[in-house]
């Protein structure tokens, strides 16, 4: 008759919850993600500067740079009547020169005294008005009293239209807050990524070297320059 063994049944399969993360891996985490999206919104914008940051640089030594800027100077007959106020001036001018932005700028200087050799004489009122964009700008002067007005226009290369859109020369209020956000998003990548480094690195020692030779080289350089 065979031997019938029996055996004790296996204690069930537990499974082990997974171990909380730790606050610092929590910030890790975090930073990773914010360092990702902020760094993809600014990726393309960021591009744009560095290269206009480079050209700016070593924009002599650039094949662009050789073609110079076109500029012309014209006398614009003014209508009958003609403006009373600056910016009746800059409004008739953006009207017959079919210019689509607004002026820039509409400034206006009072007629004064000013000294010619032995004499004093009395300097007319001066308006003057400017239209700016990234590929050119029409500049008017009037002295008051005159029939016409003084208009320089400009026609900017290639190299100086990237300079002015890396600058904001000529762009409205909607480039500016867009470029703002860009450079507040290099801000955040520099924190999130000293950050990210000092939370997951050991070489701290190294690190820091490194960090005090760029901010002195920095510091240096600057002071140079002054």
């Amino acid at each position: 008759m065979p031997v019938i063994q029996f055996r004790p049944p296996k204690a069930p399969f537990r499974v082990e919850p997974p171990p909380t993360p730790s606050r610092s891996a929590i910030a890790v985490q975090w930073l990773h993600k914010m360092h990702v999206w902020v760094g993809l919104w600014g990726a393309v914008l960021g591009l744009l500067f560095g290269a206009t940051g480079i050209l700016l640089n070593h924009g002599s030594a650039l094949p662009a740079a050789a073609e110079a800027n076109q500029e012309t100077t014209v006398q614009l007959p003014l209508p009958a009547p003609a403006p009373r106020t600056p910016d009746a001036m800059a409004a008739w001018l953006k009207r017959s020169l079919r210019l689509e932005r607004e002026p820039a700028s509409v400034r206006a200087e009072a007629a004064r005294a000013v000294a010619w050799g032995d004499r004093t004489l009395v300097q007319p009122a001066r308006w003057s008005a400017s239209f700016e964009a990234p590929s050119g700008s029409v500049r008017a002067e009037y002295w008051v009293g005159n029939s016409y007005v003084t208009l320089e226009r400009s026609s900017n290369n290639f190299l100086t239209t990237l300079s002015n859109l890396h600058k904001g020369t000529g762009m409205g209020l909607a480039w500016v807050l867009l470029v703002d956000t860009v450079a507040g998003s290099i801000i955040l990548l520099s924190l999130s990524g000293v950050l990210l480094w000092a939370l997951t690195s050991r070489r701290r020692t190294v690190g820091i070297v490194i960090g005090t030779a760029s901010l002195l080289m920095a510091g240096g350089l600057a002071l140079a320059a002054l």
